[in-house]
């Protein structure tokens, strides 16, 4: 009589729910050939990718292969191995449902499009073993459309351009434009900034801060980041934009800074102030007695 030691029926017992967990499911491998454009109207070549499957990539133009960029490389990639002409990507760890990892890589000659990018997806059925990258170059007939279009562009906004722009947009209109200066004690500093002069401008739509500004000698660099303006009872205008002509002011540098609002919703007598802030915060430039 055979008897069964006593923990035997546990190791049948685990055999069988092991043998019973759900497979992953079997992936046919395929071989395809993709074609890259770098066309900004065509979607994303995706690839199939599987986790411990390498998928190899091999191109018809050389690559950069320090170029090479991989979303995710560290924690997501068992391998990433350029070539010349080839690029060896192997997962760890799968995308999941509906998930996308980037990689891009810059080709080595001159010509369009400059780079090749990919974006790498989970099939439930299929993986891409081998692919077949095939740059597609932009023909002279090609460039010359893609001139011709730009070049339309830039007539069409030179054409709502200057004074018939501001008319086409709307932003003038009968009520015209009224302007006038708002003075500043000359001897006015702050942080090491002068106000040289201001000029308001008021329209139906809009109106506009135009101050002249100094940046004093032995001061660092300035530039504007955002602007303040409240009227006197502390309601602030909201800003639609600051900008300058310059890209920041030298130490003993003027430049002009032009504050936009939406529609005035104040009379054309109340006293606003003003504020320039530059764009670390430590050097504001206020401003009193701003009329718009």
């Amino acid at each position: 009589m055979v008897r069964l030691l006593p923990w035997l029926p546990l190791i049948l017992l685990t055999g069988a729910s092991a043998a019973a967990q759900p497979q992953p499911p079997i992936r046919e491998q395929q071989q395809r050939q993709v074609v890259v454009s770098g066309s900004a109207s065509e979607p994303v070549v995706e690839l199939r990718v599987a986790a411990k499957v390498t998928t190899y990539l091999r191109f018809n133009a050389p690559i950069d292969r320090a170029s090479v960029e991989v979303e995710g490389r560290a924690p997501r990639f068992r391998l990433v191995d350029p070539g010349e002409y080839t690029l060896a990507l192997e997962l760890a760890v799968e995308p999941g449902p509906g998930e996308k990892l980037g990689v891009r890589v810059r080709y080595k000659e001159g010509g369009t499009p400059a780079y090749a990018t990919f974006a790498l997806v989970s099939h439930p059925t299929l993986v891409d073993k081998e692919v077949e990258v095939v740059r597609r170059l932009r023909t002279p007939e090609v460039l010359e459309a893609a001139l011709a279009e730009k070049e339309a562009e830039v007539a069409a906004l030179k054409a709502v351009s200057g004074p018939a722009g501001f008319v086409f947009s709307g932003r003038l209109n009968l009520e015209g434009v009224k302007a006038r200066p708002f003075e500043q004690p000359s001897t006015d500093t702050q942080n090491g900034l002068k106000v040289v002069r201001g000029e308001g401008y008021r329209a139906g739509s809009w109106a506009l801060a135009v101050v002249r500004v100094r940046n004093l000698p032995g001061q660092k660099p300035w530039e504007p980041g955002a602007a303040r303006l409240t009227r006197l009872d502390g309601t602030p205008v909201k800003v639609r934009s600051v900008e300058m002509n310059k890209a920041q002011l030298a130490p003993g540098e003027e430049g002009l800074v032009a504050v936009e609002t939406g529609a005035p919703t104040w009379t054309a007598d109340d006293i606003l102030r003003l504020e320039l802030l530059d764009k670390g915060g430590s050097r504001g430039l206020p401003i009193l007695d701003v009329v718009l």
